[in-house]
């Protein structure tokens, strides 16, 4: 569980009125000692170069990372939620095959995902994407907007719609989504608008993943408190964004068996390598 939290929980990201959060209270945060809290940081780190170093074997895919319309100095913001804001992310992932691919173009990434926002409260990082002068902004948003406050209803049935390849999904979702398709549409057009008027960065989407629903029904701490996901409320969300005027990097498209961590929802390290081949894929097309 410490390694969990360690990877997905990044206090120091909210509590910067603190005054800064340094490592050693960061390690005390999770109980750990300075030095254990390191060792694990660190090691997820390496994951991520090692994971972008697998995706450079492949040498058609590394001429396409050269192809990417990021520019030398560039400077990439992320927004997203825990997707995003795992250590093993995608976005992790990206920044490691620019360090390795394109070392000498200088560009920065910075990782603005809180684990757990909704569109609703990414509208509150507005004036700290504004102050990073962000030549690029990725955002990826809506898993948990999605989230249902209630169980799965009904009986278990065979699903061959945006599910298939996840088994079984269970029947309609009781209970309202945490926000409204409606304001979920809303949210994200006044991100995109207010941004486009702060910084004037170019804008990227992505939808967010769709979820193996049996994992999810299974999972213990989503039973205990009352929470489930439904891939066709996630399509949904994904629809709103394939039908916005910019680039959309469509991540539910993507159907490795693998890519899900135990709890049906979270991404695997193999998952995050298919979302970031995805992205390249995407810009380069």
């Amino acid at each position: 569980m410490t390694e969990r939290l360690v990877r997905f929980q990044h206090p120091e990201k909210t509590l910067g009125y603190l005054g800064g959060v340094d490592d050693e209270r960061l390690a005390a945060l999770y109980n750990l000692d300075l030095g254990s809290y390191r060792v694990l940081r660190d090691g997820f780190a390496e994951r991520a170069r090692a994971a972008a170093r697998d995706l450079l074997d492949d040498g058609e895919f590394a001429a396409r990372v050269d192809k990417l319309p990021f520019e030398p100095g560039q400077r990439i913001v992320a927004i997203g939620e825990s997707t995003t804001d795992d250590l093993l992310s995608w976005f992790e992932i990206l920044r490691h095959l620019l360090a390795l691919r394109r070392p000498a173009d200088d560009i920065t990434c910075v990782n603005l995902a809180v684990s757990g926002h909704t569109s609703t409260q990414a509208l509150t990082l507005l004036p700290a994407v504004a102050h990073h002068a962000p030549d690029w902004i990725l955002c990826m948003l809506g898993g948990n907007d999605a989230q249902r406050l209630g169980p799965a209803s009904g009986a278990n049935i065979q699903h061959p719609g945006p599910a298939a390849g996840t088994g079984q999904r269970s029947g309609p979702p009781a209970g309202p989504t945490l926000v409204s398709l409606t304001e979920t549409d809303r949210n994200l057009a006044a991100l995109r608008d207010l941004a486009a008027h702060r910084t004037g960065a170019r804008w990227v989407w992505l939808t967010p993943t769709l979820a193996d629903e049996p994992r999810v029904a299974a999972y213990p701490h989503f039973r205990r408190a009352g929470l489930t996901w439904s891939n066709e409320d996630l399509t949904a969300i994904g629809d709103l964004l394939r039908q916005r005027p910019e680039p959309t990097v469509d991540t539910q498209a993507i159907t490795d068996p693998d890519r899900h961590l135990d709890d049906g929802l979270h991404l695997s390290l193999t998952g995050q390598s298919a979302v970031a081949a995805t992205l390249v894929d995407t810009l380069t097309t």
